[in-house]
């Protein structure tokens, strides 16, 4: 049999022709590196008002983009405790120049959240918001004049009784928050529920986000809660109901069913908890929006 012989200069053009196919390497790129849009630093502060002492941890962040003192939104965490929504919208307040406090109110307690671990009212808690008040109130890279509050669910359900003056009164003596943004916060508990009175306000402005299809309420609950206020109340409530969004429309984590005695107005049952983007991110811009009128600041 006749071998062939593959000569190496031969096989050197076959190596340079293989190489000449091949895509030519890029240098590597330069990663930019971003610029944080916020300073964080963990704290703590003692609630106002609790029965015992109590010290409640937040984490307080403060834009990077601050000069002089800033406003800022303390941040009230839902009945399973700290979770993506308040990074979610903590981020898009620091880049509009907002610091945030978001506090943890079941770690003080030694909570787990849920519907079994929770306190038995919104109420034993209101303290650790006045807590949040003061201590923002004497930071001094925060605007006192210029706190508000927004919270999700049973966070949303404080922002909610915070704005009456019945519970305004446990704030420290000239303190009060000036804006309030209650995201899904249960709207048929309120004037049927001891403990749930809402009238008398503060005057302080109120932005309500709420679901049509959040099972906590009827579609309508929302709408009818503001229509049975006085006139002067009615006046600084403002409400956005968005279409096919559940409770929990913001918290972008896989979708969840919860069984709540809250629920389906008071009857109990179980709640879906489903993320949409889309709402999240509409939701999220109005209630920038919302802080960043009342605060005075440029678009």
């Amino acid at each position: 049999m006749k071998m062939s012989v593959v000569r190496p200069w031969i096989a050197s053009v076959v190596f340079a022709a293989v190489l000449s196919g091949c895509p030519q390497q890029e240098p590597p790129k330069e990663v930019p590196v971003q610029t944080p849009v916020a300073r964080h630093s963990y704290v703590s502060f003692p609630a106002l008002g609790a029965p015992t002492p109590l010290q409640v941890a937040g984490r307080l962040s403060i834009p990077t983009s601050a000069q002089g003192k800033v406003p800022a939104v303390v941040i009230a965490h839902g009945s399973g405790g700290v979770d993506t929504r308040g990074s979610y919208h903590a981020q898009a307040l620091h880049e509009a120049g907002i610091a945030t406090l978001e506090i943890d109110m079941w770690a003080a307690r030694g909570l787990s959240g849920g519907a079994e671990g929770r306190p038995r009212a919104v109420s034993e808690t209101m303290p650790d918001a006045w807590g949040a008040l003061k201590f923002l109130s004497s930071h001094p890279s925060i605007d006192a004049s210029r706190i508000g509050i927004m919270g999700f669910s049973w966070g949303g359900v404080m922002s909610m009784l915070s704005a009456t003056r019945k519970y305004a009164a446990g704030a420290e003596p000239g303190q009060r928050f000036v804006a309030h943004a209650p995201f899904y916060p249960v709207c048929w508990v309120y004037n049927r529920v001891p403990g749930y009175e809402f009238g008398e306000l503060t005057g302080s402005p109120i932005f309500v986000q709420a679901g049509e299809a959040d099972v906590y309420d009827d579609p309508d609950s929302c709408q009818r809660l503001v229509d049975g206020l006085s006139p002067a109340d009615r006046d600084d409530m403002g409400l956005t109901v968005y279409p096919g969004a559940t409770h929990g429309w913001d918290r972008l984590e896989p979708a969840i069913r919860i069984t709540d005695p809250y629920a389906h107005t008071g009857k109990g049952g179980e709640v879906d908890i489903a993320p949409s983007p889309e709402t999240a991110e509409t939701s999220r811009r109005a209630v920038v929006d919302f802080f960043r009128t009342r605060f005075g600041l440029s678009p």
